[in-house]
């Protein structure tokens, strides 16, 4: 049902122009959340059919293009909060994927590795991811498929920039774990 009001009563028996939304379905987070699901259906059979999340694999692909990361820089680059990569680590330590270290010049500080037997699953996962994107690009067309993560690259690119401007010079995923440990 469509509400077609347009002006809200306050107190004092004042009307205030209401705000148009744009359709709840057309709004730019639920057009980019229905886009990642879509996208993800044809990544979430593969992971599910080797016991990995897709955080833990966002982790483990991070971890295989370096050769150690930080965690908190490991948190920014997966987009995970503070909570949820602990626990995620956890995990993918006990089940060997990955190794885990203090910084010798920072004990505070702690440093993660891929594991041999986390890039065999790498190396085992990327045949199938590599035809999961090639089937989505031949779906969406590549001239389509490579605008798309240009215009995804941009607008991230610009909003950074505003948001930066906004907060001060604070890269929003530092604003992001500042709340994360304020809850606490």
């Amino acid at each position: 049902m469509k509400k077609t009001n347009s002006t809200k009563r306050v107190s004092g028996g004042k009307a205030t122009a209401r705000l148009k939304l744009p359709d709840f379905s057309r709004s730019l987070p639920m057009l980019l959340l229905r886009g990642r699901e879509a996208v993800m259906r044809y990544f979430r059979p593969s992971l599910l059919e080797h016991g990995v999340t897709e955080q833990q694999w966002r982790v483990l692909r991070a971890l295989s293009a370096v050769d150690e990361m930080e965690v908190m820089m490991l948190a920014d680059a997966t987009y995970l909060l503070a909570p949820s990569m602990s626990r995620i680590l956890k995990d993918l330590q006990k089940r060997g994927f990955l190794t885990r270290r203090s910084d010798e010049r920072d004990l505070r500080c702690n440093l993660v590795a891929i594991s041999p037997k986390g890039n065999d699953l790498i190396n085992t996962l990327s045949p199938r991811s590599e035809a999961a994107y090639t089937e989505i690009a031949e779906r969406f067309g590549p001239t389509n498929f490579n605008q798309l993560g240009r215009l995804l690259l941009k607008l991230e690119a610009e909003l950074q920039q505003y948001s930066r401007r906004r907060e001060g010079g604070v890269p929003m995923s530092q604003s992001r774990r500042r709340t994360s440990r304020a809850k606490r």
